[in-house]
C-alpha cells in the first residue's frame, strides 16, 4: 500500500513520532494515549509492509521511509492548519473554542478578573488558557492568542502593544526596615540563574551587595523573597501584587519589554478573538500604572 493511501491519523502519527522521538512525547502532544499511538504506527508499518521505526533504548528513530511520509504529512498539517486559520478569521460567531497563551504570573496576578468577566459576558465561547513562558506555534494552532512579554513579538503576526512595564527592587518588609535604617548594610539579592552579576543601575546610597541565591523559575523567587530571604528584580506589577513584598530604593524602575497580545494575520478577525481583545487592552489601559514606576 502507497503512504498517500493511508489514513491521516496514521500519518498525523508517523510525522509526530519523527518530530517527538517517544511514543509518551506524541501522546502529550497529541492528545491520546500512547498505546494508541503505538497501535497505529504499527498499523501503518504493516499497511506498508515495511519497518518505519527502529525501536532504540531511548525511543524511536525514524527510517528513511519514514522521514519522506513526514515530508509529505508536515505539508498536509500546514495545509489544514492554513484553512483552520482561515475559517476562524472569517467566524462571525461568538462561540466555540478559543485558545489563549501568557505568562503564568501575568495570568495569576494581573488578567484573572478579565478572563472571568469574559466568560460571564460570553458563556457560549469554550475558553482555553495555556499558561505557560515559552512561545507557542502561532502558524500551527497552538495557541489563537498570544500574550507576550517581548522588545519583539514577531513579525509575521498581528496584533497591539498592550503595556509598557518597568521592573524594580522588592523585598520582605524585614529588608524594607533595614535597608531604610542603615543604607550599609549588607543585601542579600536573589537572581534568576541566567544572569551573571547584580542588576545595573542599583542606587549608589546602598553600597553593599552581595548575590545570595541564584533560582530557575520566578514563582520560586518570589516565594524566597516573601520568606525574607533577599531583594529581587522583578516586574512592577508583579510585586505590586504581592501583599508578603514592599518596593524597596535600592534599585530604581527601569524599563522592561513590553506586553503584546499577537496572533496570526488570518486568525485576528475572528469575532470571538476580538470579543477576548477589545475588553483586554480597556482592562490593560485602566491597569496601566500598577506596570510602571
Amino acid at each position: 500500500m502507497h503512504a498517500m493511501s493511508l489514513s491521516w491519523d496514521d500519518l498525523r502519527m508517523v510525522l509526530l513520532l519523527t518530530r517527538h522521538g517517544t511514543l509518551r512525547a506524541v501522546a502529550e502532544v497529541s492528545g491520546v494515549n500512547y498505546t494508541t499511538v503505538s497501535r497505529r504506527i504499527t498499523r501503518a508499518e504493516r499497511a506498508l509492509g515495511q519497518v518505519l521505526f527502529e525501536r532504540l533504548p531511548d525511543g524511536y528513530r525514524a527510517t528513511e521511509a519514514a522521514q519522506l511520509i513526514a515530508e509529505h504529512a508536515g505539508r498536509m498539517e500546514a495545509e489544514d492548519h492554513g484553512l483552520q486559520r482561515k475559517l476562524l478569521g472569517q467566524d462571525s460567531a461568538v462561540s466555540g473554542r478559543l485558545t489563549i497563551t501568557a505568562p503564568q504570573l501575568v495570568i495569576a496576578h494581573a488578567l484573572s478578573p478579565l478572563i472571568r468577566d469574559f466568560t460571564r459576558d460570553h458563556p457560549a465561547v469554550d475558553l482555553r488558557i495555556r499558561a505557560t513562558n515559552a512561545i507557542v506555534d502561532l502558524n500551527q494552532r497552538d495557541a489563537d492568542l498570544a500574550i507576550r512579554i517581548s522588545r519583539d513579538p514577531g513579525d509575521t503576526l498581528k496584533g497591539r502593544r498592550l503595556l509598557r512595564q518597568d521592573t524594580a527592587s522588592f523585598a520582605h518588609r524585614d529588608w524594607a526596615d533595614r535597608i531604610a535604617i542603615d543604607p550599609g548594610t549588607l543585601i542579600d539579592w536573589i537572581l534568576y540563574e541566567g544572569h551573571d552579576g547584580l542588576p545595573a543601575g542599583i542606587d549608589k546610597t546602598y553600597p553593599n551587595h552581595r548575590i545570595r541565591y541564584r533560582f530557575d523559575d520566578m514563582t520560586a523567587m518570589t516565594g524566597a523573597a516573601e520568606a525574607g530571604l533577599g531583594v529581587v528584580r522583578m516586574p512592577m506589577f508583579l510585586g505590586r501584587s504581592l501583599p508578603g513584598l514592599v518596593q524597596v530604593p535600592v534599585l530604581p524602575p527601569q524599563a522592561y519589554a513590553d506586553i503584546w497580545a499577537v496572533a496570526h494575520p488570518d486568525v485576528w478577525p475572528s469575532a470571538k478573538l476580538q470579543a477576548f481583545v477589545a475588553p483586554l487592552v480597556r482592562f490593560c489601559k485602566a491597569e496601566q500604572e500598577r506596570f510602571t514606576g
